[in-house]
């Protein structure tokens, strides 16, 4: 299993008329959340589809627990709990300052072979990096 937590401030913008971040600004965290931990594998979005592979979403999955507020500072972990395959399930929780959790979700992506235009199995470097947490 590997987990990576990530900081993010919530801005005016993201919020509605009540000062509670709007629902579809969870997506946006989440994919924060699963950005930040890839990186810290040494990976990106963009290194990935230079070697021919994407990772489209298939399914996002949100239930909120307590608003997020305006000016809070907001922890993002972000955890994988199974070896990756054809598809990769990322899992969130979000905490407020008070360290209360907020929000919980999940999504699933695919690993999809730009070229075939087909899913595809994880690229064996991103396997070398991520098995560490597996073994």
């Amino acid at each position: 299993m590997h987990t990576h937590s990530t900081k993010i401030r919530v801005r005016y913008s993201e919020t509605d008329q009540m000062g509670y971040v709007y629902n579809g600004n969870y997506a946006q965290y989440y994919e924060v959340g699963r950005v930040e931990m890839l990186r810290s594998l040494g990976m990106t979005y963009g290194g990935m589809e230079e070697y021919g592979v994407m990772m489209p979403l298939l399914e996002l999955k949100c239930k909120f627990i307590k608003p997020a507020l305006y000016d809070q500072e907001l922890t993002i972990k972000t955890t994988v709990k199974d070896l990756p395959g054809v598809r990769i399930i990322f899992d969130y929780e979000i905490f407020n300052e008070a360290e209360e959790l907020i929000n919980i979700g999940s999504t699933t992506l695919v690993f999809f072979d730009m070229e075939k235009k087909r899913p595809c199995q994880p690229p064996a470097y991103f396997m070398d990096r991520i098995l560490q947490y597996y073994v």
